[in-house]
């Protein structure tokens, strides 16, 4: 068995090369407060095996194997980093490395905007009735670039429409949004969400519906780029229904959903 294989135990456990990549936007400390705090002692090779082990399997945080640290230890690392915006921060790093290695400009100018509702379980947390797709819950509001890579994600109540959720979302637009030109967007964000993306940041969303005499599955231009990052998310039990009780946490699942797919990218880059 190659040195590569013999540090992991599962099959969601980083490679060698996948830890190289990833080890240096790791935060070096721990405590509240970048910069601050104690030196860590704790294995975060171990923790982010230990996450990305919970979000694959969808299994319960009292189930995580003992192979991996204490899991009191795994969740301090999980919500320190939820509440100051790591997980973000590493995703954004991960993915204007990925654009690199494709040879595009770190920022996007384009992106795709789209929802997904899904339902919630006993956990409790806030949730609404989605009356279009029928399901009591929540949304998963996420925009990518044109290569499918998340770019932001958005968690609320499934009845909240899907213009209201996205004029949320796009309001957090970051510094990865700076070169933004151009959304596309499907028939839902139709309205007065194109003029106040235009007038606010004076970018041109661009509604792509589904014409009439369309029959059966068709794939539409731009569209299938979003659907096809929900698969991909999706792929991830964690993420089959929403297991979490604080938006913000459903939000760190999908990012560390997406932090998975980027770092196999980047390990795999030639």
């Amino acid at each position: 068995m190659a040195a590569d294989e013999t540090a992991r135990t599962y099959a969601s456990d980083l490679t060698d090369e996948e830890w190289r990549l990833l080890e240096f936007v790791i935060p070096v400390k721990t405590g509240k407060g970048r910069g601050r705090g104690r030196p860590r002692t704790l294995d975060m090779r171990q923790v982010l095996n230990a996450l990305f082990y919970l979000t694959r399997t969808g299994c319960q945080w009292a189930y995580i194997p003992r192979s991996y640290p204490n899991r009191n230890s795994v969740r301090y690392s999980y919500d320190t980093w939820r509440e100051d915006g790591t997980w973000q921060r590493i995703n954004d790093i991960l993915r204007k490395e990925v654009r690199l290695s494709e040879e595009r400009d770190p920022d996007p100018s384009a992106a795709i905007i789209d929802s997904q509702s899904v339902k919630t379980t006993e956990m409790g947390g806030p949730r609404g009735y989605d009356a279009g797709k029928k399901v009591n819950g929540r949304k998963r509001h996420i925009v990518v670039d044109t290569l499918g890579l998340l770019l932001l994600v958005m968690v609320h109540r499934a009845d909240i429409q899907d213009r209201d959720g996205a004029c949320a979302l796009l309001q957090k637009r970051s510094e990865v949004m700076t070169r933004l030109q151009r959304v596309w967007a499907d028939g839902g964000y139709a309205g007065f969400l194109v003029t106040w993306a235009k007038r606010a940041y004076n970018w041109t969303l661009e509604i792509v519906k589904r014409s009439d005499d369309m029959q059966g599955f068709v794939v539409l231009p731009r569209r299938w780029v979003v659907e096809r990052t929900f698969a991909w998310l999706c792929r991830n039990r964690r993420l089959s229904k929403d297991y979490e009780k604080l938006p913000t946490s459903s939000e760190t699942v999908v990012y560390l959903a997406s932090i998975r797919l980027l770092i196999r990218r980047l390990a795999q880059a030639p």
